[in-house]
Parts: C-alpha cells; sequence; structure tokens
C-alpha cells in the first residue's frame, strides 16, 4: 500500500484510496500516470474542505461552490447558510463533501484517459 502511486495524494483516506484502486484496475503504468496527473489537479483534499467550512461562516456557500454545487451554493449564500445550520452540517461533513466530489473527479478522469488512448 505505502509503494502505491495513490500515496502521494496529499490527505487520501482509505475509502478514497480503495476506490481508485477499484477504479483503476488494469491500467497500464502510462495509463496510471495519465490518470493521476488529471485526478490529482481536480481532487479536493478532505484536509482542505475543513479550512473551506470554516471559511463558509463569513462567505456562505463557498464549500458548495468550491464541489461544484451551484445551486446549493447559491441557496447558501442567499440565507446566509440556512441560518448557518447548513454550514454547520457541512463542517460536520466535510469528509462526505470532498469524497462525492472527488468520486465525480475520478469518473472524469476515468473518461478523459480513456478518450486519450482511442486516438
Amino acid at each position: 500500500m505505502f509503494d502505491s502511486p495513490f500515496m502521494s495524494l496529499p490527505g487520501i483516506t482509505p475509502q478514497e484510496y480503495s476506490y481508485l484502486q477499484t477504479a483503476t484496475t488494469g491500467f497500464s503504468e502510462q495509463q496510471l500516470r495519465g490518470f493521476l496527473m488529471i485526478y490529482g489537479s481536480k481532487r479536493r483534499n478532505p484536509d482542505d474542505m475543513v479550512l473551506y467550512c470554516i471559511l463558509g461562516f463569513f462567505v456562505p456557500g463557498l464549500p458548495r461552490f468550491l464541489v461544484n454545487q451551484i445551486g446549493m451554493g447559491v441557496l447558501y449564500f442567499f440565507t446566509v447558510g440556512l441560518c448557518f445550520i447548513g454550514t454547520i452540517i457541512d463542517l460536520v461533513n466535510h469528509k462526505n463533501l470532498a469524497f462525492e466530489y472527488n468520486q465525480r473527479m475520478v469518473f472524469e478522469s476515468l473518461q478523459m484517459v480513456k478518450m486519450g488512448n482511442l486516438q
């Protein structure tokens, strides 16, 4: 596990590690490097999400905008984080916010790697 290229991702959780291993099963070394380059630039570190959620008390909706949930971000912005209740919930669930976003980025990165190999 410690010699895996996924360990170079900052703040990787065991759940994310397992998900990445499953998603990239059967990849060649070149495909894996390409995937890691694309995915590494798109993913959100769960540790950084804590900071974004705390900043959400001052800029309502910030964490939602950063995970591409624009509608929820606008709602949080105009309702001041649903009177801060939604912001507190985001702070408690920061790892889930990051993991769900990262799952979508894994899918997008896989599609980009697969499309690159067809050409």
